[in-house]
């Protein structure tokens, strides 16, 4: 099944503490069937210190389950994705305006 949401689409939280927030996707895991948002779901993790790196209470973003996340369409607004043809591609469109993504 071909994927909805993509690594580096605009999206917004629908649900959980971060909800109303917009982010960009920097990675997903499909067979998990989770996503890593910049700037959404953040939690402190301790790290311990080495020789490159220094140690301590670092903030992280941690995956959001898919269903939890919208993708903004050109307006901004949160919107569902569909699938058509487009000459002989097949291309994602946004399903409030009906535009290419």
């Amino acid at each position: 099944m071909a994927a909805k949401l993509k690594k580096g689409d605009k999206v917004v939280m629908l649900a959980g503490k971060d909800k109303g927030r917009e982010g960009t996707i920097s990675s997903i895991d499909p067979k998990a069937n989770k996503a890593v948002v910049d700037g959404l779901n953040i939690s402190i993790r301790a790290t311990r210190q080495s020789q490159t790196t220094q140690g301590g209470r670092i903030p992280k973003a941690m995956p959001v389950d898919l269903s939890n996340l919208a993708l903004l369409d050109a307006n901004g607004k949160a919107t569902r994705v569909g699938f058509k043809m487009d000459g002989d591609k097949k291309v994602r469109f946004a399903k409030t305006t009906g535009d290419v993504i």
